[in-house]
């Protein structure tokens, strides 16, 4: 799968990264423009080529969604969070109570993205590497399996520490890989697994059952979070959902789907679950 190769280093000084989300730098802020050809969304970054990273394929916990900043169960969230500055080569992170960073060690890590495009916040949609890269920055890539291997976003998947999360923009054989190992993560019981109930359901009783106690798909957590604020009752979820817009495909099944309905069940009024694993479903680019 080619993608663009853009060298350069990760400064995380005044962000507040979460498990799926990192500042970089560009060392040519040029090669920016480069992103989908130039011809795709635009990459937003400062003068200096610092931008922000989603990673791809990875859904991670959120420590801080929407204007409320609501959290899921923080034991997951800051260790997924903690496990990508620590594998990008961050020895020691301070933070402010609003999960702003005011130092590390060291002040900045070396390494490369892969891309392709930006999504609709301007952020880089990237497979994030660490080091240096033997390929020359701003030039298009093969990026194979082995290649994917050496990237933080395959690291939070296979030690079970984020949930996959697919689009359509990513190749097949790396997706496959992906999924692969987030089914040998959950099988084997790491990281966030044994304590996950997406598929198993979760009875909520207000914001905190997933704020604090229930483990679910963020994706899932997110509409949930919108919903509650609303103030209607779960047993209208679906009908929600079903409005919101989301568009996947089924993989086991190559069902092509338009809302969250499809996949998301309401039983006794209050539980809530998932009928389909994250690594079953490919959205749509955003």
């Amino acid at each position: 799968m080619p993608m663009l190769l853009i060298k350069g280093f990760y400064d995380v000084k005044g962000t507040q990264p979460d498990g799926d989300t990192v500042a970089f730098t560009a060392e040519n802020p040029e090669h920016w423009d480069l992103v989908g050809g130039g011809r795709g969304r635009a990459v937003e970054h400062s003068a200096t080529g610092r931008a922000k990273l989603r990673l791809d394929a990875v859904d991670a916990p959120e420590t801080h969604y929407g204007p409320g900043r609501v959290h899921q169960p923080l034991e997951f969230a800051h260790a997924a969070r903690d496990e990508l500055l620590s594998w990008l080569g961050f020895t020691e992170v301070q933070r402010a109570g609003n999960e702003t960073v005011t130092a590390t060690v060291p002040e900045t890590v070396p390494g490369f993205v892969l891309t392709r495009a930006a999504d609709i916040h301007g952020r880089c949609i990237a497979l994030a590497g660490r080091g240096t890269h033997a390929e020359e920055s701003g030039r298009e890539i093969d990026v194979n399996e082995a290649e994917l291997a050496s990237t933080v976003n395959h690291r939070l998947i296979a030690a079970g520490f984020a949930y996959p999360m697919f689009y359509r923009s990513l190749f097949t054989s790396l997706r496959a890989e992906l999924a692969a190992r987030a089914t040998e993560a959950r099988d084997t019981g790491r990281g966030l697994w044994p304590a996950d109930v997406t598929l198993t359901g979760a009875k909520i009783t207000g914001l905190g059952t997933i704020t604090d106690e229930a483990l679910l798909f963020p994706k899932l957590f997110r509409r949930l979070v919108d919903y509650l604020a609303l103030g209607m009752p779960l047993s209208c979820l679906r009908a929600y959902l079903a409005g919101g817009g989301d568009r996947y495909s089924i993989l086991s099944t190559g069902e092509r789907c338009v809302g969250l309905h499809r996949v998301v069940e309401v039983t006794d009024g209050q539980t809530v679950r998932m009928t389909r694993p994250p690594e079953d479903l490919l959205f749509e680019d955003a």
